[in-house]
């Protein structure tokens, strides 16, 4: 022990001695900055060297410094919300939330802010996106995990893992490119309407695909994550497959599924650039699901630089930033009573 103790300190006074040197030499033939720069290095160095060398300290910044940063995260959650909230305050106290709710006619330069036909826009889009994403996405990743060969298994989990990354910019030029016109040609004309192929059935579409690798990833892992035991010990009692994955794999993974469906619709709800691009723009109530229209993220982007010198138009504007905020704090919370609720029902 001694023996350790006296090479710890021959090796750090042998640092500090070739620290002291390099420092003389910096300040004598380098700048200022570039000295401090340094300095800051060599101190950041021992101080690391240290900190590796007293494990009780090392354990207690550690412990703080996480704790600093949850706390950090917390006051910045509340900060942004009553940023957001202050900036709402000037349309709030010219109109009643009410008008501004269920009014149907956005146009601010006549000084009228309806977002009701916006909210029911993103509501349908974001309704339709999760009605075809979630049950195919779910049967998707049933078949992978417990059908598929393991040679596709494991050829196409690598394709989904990049999809769930692909930026929403490529997904919203493909949609343009290809579902746009598939729909103005095939789709709308096959129901007898007439369209511009950007409207509220394109961004839906839009979405549900995007949101398609996010699940069925999610999905996978919680299936992956189910015992054999559990399995193995409902096909010994004479189940088939499919009632093995019906009474065990669906229950046993019940809170992973939720998790996934939860973070397929924040990223629907909350979809800006794609759906932008093929919903149209037009802030008005849909005739039918091949009529144009907005939603509450597109109009953010689409009408941000427009007249932002106008105060009531950028309080109006930070009023539907705050209605986003407020819809998805308040599903993540009913989503974390489901989750729990599921938890506990799914224990075996």
């Amino acid at each position: 022990m001694e023996k350790k103790k006296l090479l710890w300190l021959i090796d750090t006074k042998l640092v500090l001695a070739i620290v002291i040197i390099f420092l003389l030499f910096s300040f004598i033939l380098l700048p200022l900055s570039f000295s401090l720069l340094f300095l800051f290095l060599i101190t950041f160095v021992l101080l690391y060297i240290f900190i590796k060398k007293h494990r009780k300290i090392r354990d207690f910044i550690g412990t703080k410094t996480m704790l600093l940063v949850t706390i950090i995260f917390i006051i910045f959650f509340f900060v942004m919300f009553s940023f957001i909230l202050y900036k709402s305050m000037f349309i709030l106290g010219t109109y009643s939330i009410f008008d501004i709710l269920f009014s149907s006619v956005w146009n601010p330069e006549y000084g009228q802010f309806g977002l009701f036909p916006i909210i029911y826009v993103t509501v349908l889009v974001t309704g339709i996106a999760l009605l075809i994403a979630v049950p195919i996405s779910i049967l998707s990743a049933i078949y992978i995990t417990e059908y598929a060969p393991r040679r596709i298994r494991k050829t196409i989990r690598p394709f989904i893992d990049v999809l769930a990354g692909v930026p929403s910019v490529v997904y919203g030029l493909c949609a343009y490119l290809v579902l746009v016109p598939l729909v103005k040609d095939v789709i709308a004309p096959w129901f007898g309407i007439e369209s511009t192929g950007s409207c509220v059935f394109t961004a839906a579409i839009t979405l549900a695909i995007m949101v398609f690798p996010i699940i069925i990833s999610l999905c996978i892992e919680s299936f992956d994550a189910i015992p054999i035991a559990l399995k193995e010990a409902s096909l010994s009692v004479g189940a088939t497959k499919w009632e093995t994955v019906k009474k065990v794999v669906f229950r046993a993974s019940a809170s992973g599924i939720i998790s996934s469906i939860l973070l397929g619709f924040g990223r629907a709800f909350g979809e800006t650039i794609a759906v932008s691009m093929v919903i149209g723009g037009i802030p008005r109530m849909p005739s039918s699901l091949f009529a144009p229209g907005q939603t509450l993220a597109s109009l953010i982007i689409s009408a941000y630089g427009e007249m932002m010198s106008v105060p009531l138009y950028e309080s109006a504007l930070m009023m539907v930033t705050l209605i986003l905020f407020i819809v998805v704090l308040l599903f993540n919370i009913v989503g974390f009573a489901v989750l729990r609720r599921a938890r506990r029902r799914g224990k075996f």
